[in-house]
């Protein structure tokens, strides 16, 4: 077996998500940002398409979850694998999600300390755009497998067969990914009934003790691909480079993502909106992602 040992502020990631050749979403959202903030990025596709499903035509390859194995292999034999994170994003197979459950695991063997970040990509404002068989697993093995958890409000509700209206129910579902065994659970894009915009909810239990946090959020008049991919990303970095500060890391994340949909609106609205001129402007936002601006703040609750 691997031995284990890094620099304190060394972080080696590996990404597993959706790749397109054109656009951004899964791993062309998240390696950039990543990497910007100091992290070393390994990533797997688990489709390569050449662009979003927000087109007309889409065209790629699905990987298997044997393929997936067969990487992961030749990775071990070479002792590549001293890993500090996981990310996992978009992952549309049932075989491919409980192959890459373990392998997760493989890894915790290695690294004990490994910090694994998933957001369970299954759907959105009352859409599953996955197989239904793919939430038990996220549910029952992934889902406990992980220190940090993205869940927009409809991944929440599905994931713990509660329906989100009010902060009460908000602390309900967090305390069920806690029970889990999830140290850190961020909501994102939560409509409250009592509210007109959106809302951040994030619960992290450290040394025994819960913090609570809450970001309001303006509605931004666009609808964007990649957001979650980009913001999981984010989140992750943050989350090492402030050894696990939840409040800071949350407006450090949400205002580089809020950065990066101004400027992606602003460019769309001068050349002309179209599927294509909405991809995010990742590139352009290169030092709102280094030096996010302190806009909007946390409240703790």
């Amino acid at each position: 077996m691997e031995s284990f040992s890094y620099d304190e502020k060394y972080f080696r990631v590996l990404s597993v998500q959706s790749h397109v050749v054109s656009g951004y979403v899964g791993n062309k959202s998240a390696c950039f940002p990543l990497q910007l903030l100091g992290c070393e990025v390994d990533f797997i596709n688990s489709v390569q398409f050449s662009n979003h499903t927000g087109y007309k035509v889409i065209k790629g390859q699905i990987l298997k979850s044997e393929e997936l194995q067969e990487l992961y292999d030749g990775l071990k034999a070479n002792e590549l694998l001293t890993y500090t994170h996981v990310l996992t994003g978009y992952v549309g197979n049932v075989t491919f999600l409980t192959k890459l459950s373990e392998i997760i695991k493989d890894l915790k063997q290695i690294n004990p300390s490994l910090f694994v970040v998933c957001d369970p990509v299954m759907g959105d404002n009352g859409v599953m755009y996955v197989p239904p068989e793919v939430l038990p697993i996220y549910r029952d093995i992934l889902i406990p497998l992980s220190d940090l958890i993205t869940p927009n409000q409809y991944e929440a509700e599905l994931l713990t067969g509660l329906t989100i209206k009010s902060i009460e129910d908000i602390t309900k579902v967090m305390n069920i990914f806690h029970e889990k065994g999830v140290k850190t659970v961020i909501l994102s894009s939560v409509q409250l009934e009592t509210s007109s915009n959106l809302h951040l909810f994030g619960s992290s239990i450290l040394n025994d003790k819960k913090h609570f946090v809450n970001m309001e959020i303006k509605k931004l008049p666009a609808e964007f691909t990649g957001t979650g991919d980009l913001f999981s990303a984010l989140l992750l970095a943050w989350m090492a480079r402030t050894d696990g500060d939840l409040k800071v890391s949350c407006e450090n994340a949400v205002n580089s993502l809020q950065c990066v949909l101004k400027r992606t609106i602003d460019y769309a609205a001068k050349v002309g909106k179209s599927v294509a001129t909405m991809e995010l402007q990742l590139i352009r936002s290169k030092s709102d992602i280094e030096n996010p601006p302190s806009i909007l703040k946390c409240q703790d609750l």
